[in-house]
C-alpha cells in the first residue's frame, strides 16, 4: 500500500444518512476509524465510565436492568427536555472526548476518520480535522431507514431528524459530500474510493 498523508477526516451525516457504512467502506481502504457514537456506547454499557454519574443525574428509571443506559427511554426523555438533553451532553461529551483522543493517538494508520454523529452541531469539531465528509439523502429516506431499526418508530425517527442540523447546513460545513439516496452499495463504494484517491493523492 502506498504512503497515506496525515490526514484526519471528519465524518457525519444525519441519521440513517449511511455514515457507518461510509466510515467502514473508508476503513477498508486503510484509514484507522474513531466511532464517537460507539465510544459513547460502551460508555453506557453495564460498569460503562459514565453509569454512575447518569444515575446520579438522571435516577434509576434510566438504568436497565443489567444495569447499563436505558437508550430508548433515554433517548425519549432527552428529545422531550432540552435541559434533560444537556445534562446528558455535559456528562457524555467529556468522556467521549478523552476516549477519542486515546484512540486516535493509538491508531496505526496516517488516515484518521472521526465519525461523529453530531460534527456540525458541536461547533468544535471543524477546527479538530482537515476534511469533512458529509454524507447525505433526503428526510424521507433518513426516516425510512431508521424506521426499520429494531425500538424505532416513524415519530421517533421524525423527532431526531427535526433536532439535528439541517441538510443545508451540514453541506454548508463540508469540504465533500457523498449523496446516498438511490443508489447500490457498489455506487457507494465506487464514490469512496474516488474521494479516498483524491484526498489521499492516489489518483
Amino acid at each position: 500500500m502506498a504512503d497515506l498523508p496525515a490526514l484526519r477526516i471528519g465524518l457525519s451525516g444525519g441519521i440513517g444518512s449511511g455514515k457507518s457504512t461510509v466510515a467502514a467502506l473508508l476503513a477498508q481502504h486503510g484509514a484507522a476509524l474513531v466511532d464517537t457514537d460507539a465510544i459513547a456506547r460502551q460508555l453506557t454499557l453495564p460498569g460503562g465510565a459514565a453509569i454512575a454519574p447518569i444515575r446520579a443525574a438522571f435516577g434509576d428509571d434510566v438504568i436497565d436492568a443489567a444495569g447499563g443506559l436505558d437508550r430508548e427511554r433515554m433517548r425519549a426523555l432527552a428529545f422531550a427536555d432540552v435541559q434533560a438533553r444537556r445534562r446528558l451532553e455535559a456528562i457524555l461529551h467529556p468522556l467521549i472526548g478523552i476516549e477519542t483522543d486515546r484512540q486516535a493517538t493509538q491508531a496505526p494508520s496516517s488516515v484518521k476518520v472521526f465519525d461523529v454523529p453530531l460534527l456540525v452541531e458541536s461547533g468544535r469539531w471543524r477546527r479538530r480535522v482537515d476534511r469533512v465528509l458529509i454524507v447525505d439523502c433526503s428526510e424521507a429516506t433518513q426516516i425510512e431507514r431508521v424506521a426499520e431499526r429494531a425500538g424505532w418508530s416513524r415519530d421517533a425517527a421524525r423527532a431526531v431528524v427535526a433536532q439535528q442540523a439541517t441538510r443545508e447546513t451540514r453541506r454548508a460545513c463540508a469540504d465533500a459530500v457523498i449523496h446516498n439516496d438511490g443508489i447500490t452499495l457498489d455506487t457507494l463504494s465506487a464514490h469512496v474510493r474516488d474521494l479516498w484517491g483524491h484526498w489521499c493523492g492516489l489518483s
